[in-house]
């Protein structure tokens, strides 16, 4: 199995996913959720952790950590594997809890942080389980809008001061924030190679954590030719010139990692057409 690319440094931010072997709910009951809380609030304080949001569902949970010391892999190890100890123990049951590893997306905390903690707490709305967040007790909504009390797994300090200095402002700042969001815009459409989500200066940052990465089939194809160009920018100029067009296929495929059925959608030739291309070079 592919191991996905992880990229960790001081100060990342990430939408953490983790969900249910074969779909089957993580959490039983209230209790295990709270027992959730709890460890992530050590695995927190252990790792220097700060959790922005989260949303507890029934097979999978949403996380939005930030690390300190760019040690994301060591708490998700830390955090999943004592859940799960814990959970099968108290639950007399045995195997795994969690379907493979879990989905870490890099957040530019800048320009894309504040609309992934809106989209985490919601989760249960998207999913059309309620009408309002503040129905669904297992998020940082109720926390975060000053209308319960936070657990100590939840750090609500940036977030709030995105909203103002003073506290009961920045609450019902947030609150209309979360409100706007419903039925909003899809954040996800932003997301490059379904590991990064942010601006193409954010993205041109980790070049080096990139380099050497494309040669690697232990990493997922769409993550491996991450600062590939686009289709869009290879064939700049060379659509009108049969021998541009056909040099420009075999370097999109060899190079750049493109499908030939990618090609072929984008050039309006035939798959067999881009394949014969591509094979007698």
């Amino acid at each position: 199995m592919a191991r996905p690319l992880r990229i960790e440094y001081s100060g990342a931010v990430y939408h953490v996913t983790s969900r249910g072997n074969e779909k089957k709910a993580i959490y039983l009951d209230d209790d295990d959720r709270r027992l959730f809380l709890d460890i992530l609030a050590r695995i927190n304080e252990r790792y220097r952790w700060q959790c922005h949001a989260y949303c507890l569902m029934d097979n999978h949970y949403h996380l939005v950590i930030e690390t300190e010391e760019g040690n994301l892999s060591k708490g998700m190890r830390q955090l999943n594997g004592i859940y799960t100890q814990t959970f099968n123990r108290k639950h007399g049951r045995v195997g795994h809890v969690f379907q493979g590893r879990y989905k870490a997306i890099l957040i530019d905390k800048d320009s894309y942080l504040l609309e992934v903690c809106r989209y985490v707490v919601l989760n249960p709305v998207r999913a059309k389980m309620l009408k309002e967040p503040e129905e669904w007790k297992w998020s940082s909504y109720l926390a975060t809008s000053g209308k319960v009390s936070s657990h100590l797994a939840l750090s609500t300090e940036w977030l709030l001061e995105q909203f103002g200095h003073k506290k009961e402002v920045a609450r019902k700042k947030y609150v209309e924030f979360i409100e706007d969001g419903i039925g909003g815009r899809e954040i996800w459409a932003d997301l490059r190679n379904q590991i990064i989500l942010g601006t193409n200066e954010f993205v041109s940052e980790f070049s080096e954590h990139l380099t050497g990465i494309e040669g690697s089939r232990e990493i997922p194809k769409s993550q491996r030719y991450l600062r590939r160009p686009s289709l869009n920018k290879l064939f700049k100029g060379a659509l009108k010139d049969k021998m541009k067009r056909n040099n420009k296929i075999i370097e999109s495929v060899d190079k750049y990692g493109y499908s030939q059925n990618e090609i072929a959608i984008f050039t309006g030739l035939h798959y067999s057409t881009v394949s014969r291309l591509v094979n007698r070079k």
